[in-house]
């Protein structure tokens, strides 16, 4: 089956890209590995940003300024402005869609204060907002005709010169290799805070596999060092104590009950903050005994429930064990305005690397930024399609991937690739984690280096080509372990601290090192790792030479 448009990602960039790429003449489908509500936006509890009047220009510019600041000299001045600018038309829209903010009596939509904001701009669903918004997205997306492949794993894209042609697709159902023409792709499946499994906030399958694809195909990869570590999530499983909780009042305190740090400061600064009282033999805890019950009930219910049932503990009147863990990628596929170096090809959310968040993203803004540049990438894709035809398949990567698939079902395994990917996230959490040195990086990387090579002898202990749950995580396996090798590199090579990433032996921020750090990978194993400076730095230096 062939489509004007294919949407891989089944978040909210990947739908609102859908929505946006879809009209009455054209076809368009979106591809997700696995169950359409599950995604990292529907696990996004606290809300998204916006100023809600489009007149007010000064509310704008602080959203504008909070998220510039935020990016730590990184951001791409275009696309903040763009985002900031477009978010009460986003929000008008998900309303038209049919999402229920909540409201006040008037009903005026709430919102609330999140970190590293100056303002109460987060709209929210009590803290449910994304599961919210995908819910409803799916079901318009449905309703104008777009065409669901669930359980469709995307291992390639095929390309004529520097065009795309097409999706290379396996199948869970059967374990068949298939491709899929296409006019225009869009990438829109998330990011790679998964491969931490074990200190992350990401289902384990957030191994970033189109940043994986994007790196086969020869495009390049944009400051991966910077991933995010969320300040609080429960200290025993690591599920995500949403910023909503400090937004409604809660504090942070250590086992002797101090507040050592501000709760509405920036991911950033509160994740080593905490980091460091519980390497220095310190609980650390979220306080919410001073809210009324009602007032948790109502706005943080999901979290309420989920600390009764995973921990045991009521919020009203008990302290709740926290910890820092893997949360937000901020690098990803190297793109402006959601066009990459491939014809044919945008990418938005979270594999994206868009220069809306640069060094650190602002909490709220995950959210608008899937849906404001999801939007824009269906735009384009759709306009790019338009009296386009199909371009030529290359049916050798087709050819590549089926072999690929064969071999990984023959033979015997000896190997157990499930301690591995264990082996993997503690690694990266030890080693490329909220505290880093050149040391630690290089055994990372040596680390990582052999497990890839190790990688290449697994197979599926299961042969059964129906819906072989070995299959796919060996191939995730490999992405993240490709993925880990680009983090580091880039990690080594960013010799400063900055955002979230935060060099023990280069404490400080470079007055020049305000510039992205691009990886690529030039043969498997064999990557070049450079700096090129972003925008703003080169104007600045034009103006004062």
């Amino acid at each position: 089956m062939s489509y004007d448009v294919i949407v891989i990602g089944s978040g909210i960039a990947g739908l609102m890209a859908a929505i946006e790429a879809k009209s009455e003449s054209n076809s368009v489908a979106l591809m997700c590995k696995g169950n359409i509500f599950k995604s990292n936006s529907a696990l996004a509890c606290g809300g998204i940003n916006a100023v809600l009047d489009s007149a007010d220009k000064t509310l704008i510019k602080q959203h504008i300024s909070d998220t510039s600041k935020s990016a730590k000299e990184l951001g791409d001045a275009k696309a903040i402005a763009y985002l900031c600018e477009q978010a009460p038309y986003t929000i008008e829209k998900l309303q038209g869609y049919g999402v229920l903010f909540d409201t006040d009596e008037k009903g005026e939509i709430l919102q609330r204060s999140f970190g590293g904001g100056s303002d109460n701009r987060t709209c929210f669903v009590g803290d449910s907002t994304g599961a919210a918004i995908i819910q409803v997205l799916i079901k318009h997306a449905k309703l104008i005709g777009i065409e669901f492949l669930v359980n469709h794993y995307a291992m390639d894209i095929t390309t004529i010169e520097e065009y795309i042609s097409g999706v290379v697709a396996l199948k869970r159902a059967d374990s068949v290799v298939s491709v899929y023409p296409a006019k225009s792709v869009v990438f829109a499946g998330g990011g790679y805070a998964g491969i931490y499994r074990g200190f992350s906030t990401n289902a384990q399958d957030c191994t970033g596999d189109m940043l994986s694809i994007a790196l086969r195909a020869g495009l390049s990869l944009r400051d991966m060092e910077f991933v995010q570590f969320h300040p609080t999530g429960f200290a025993k499983t690591g599920y995500l104590v949403s910023e909503a909780a400090r937004g409604e009042g809660g504090y942070l305190i250590n086992s002797k009950g101090e507040r050592f740090v501000n709760e509405l400061g920036t991911r950033d600064v509160l994740a080593r903050a905490i980091f460091e009282q519980i390497q220095a033999g310190q609980k650390v805890f979220i306080d919410m005994r001073h809210i009324p019950k009602e007032r948790l009930l109502s706005r943080v219910p999901s979290l309420y429930k989920s600390a009764y049932n995973q921990a045991g503990i009521d919020l009203s009147c008990e302290l709740l064990e926290i910890k820092p863990v893997a949360h937000y990628s901020m690098g990803g596929i190297e793109s402006t305005m959601c066009a990459t170096a491939m014809k044919g090809l945008f990418v938005c959310g979270e594999c994206a690397a868009l220069g809306v968040h640069g060094a650190n993203r602002l909490g709220g803004n995950s959210l608008l930024e899937g849906a404001v540049f999801g939007a824009l990438a269906g735009q384009k894709a759709k306009e790019y399609a338009h009296n386009r035809d199909f371009s030529p398949i290359n049916y050798q990567v087709v050819l590549k991937n089926m072999g690929l698939v064969e071999r990984i079902f023959e033979g015997d395994c000896t190997k157990n690739f499930n301690a591995m990917r264990i082996s993997v996230g503690k690694i990266m959490f030890d080693k490329v984690g909220i505290f880093r040195n050149e040391l630690r990086l290089q055994e990372a990387f040596d680390y990582m280096k052999y497990l890839r090579l190790e990688s290449n002898t697994l197979h599926c202990i299961d042969k059964s080509k129906n819906n072989n749950v070995e299959l796919i995580s060996i191939l995730e396996l490999r992405n993240a372990l490709e993925l880990s090798e680009a983090i580091i590199l880039s990690s080594l090579h960013r010799k400063e601290s900055r955002g979230a990433h935060f060099r023990e032996d280069f404490a400080f921020t470079c007055k020049e090192g305000n510039r992205h750090v691009l990886v690529r990978e030039l043969q498997k194993g064999f990557f070049s790792v450079w700096y090129e400076e972003n925008l703003f730095a080169q104007w600045l230096k034009k103006l004062l030479t």
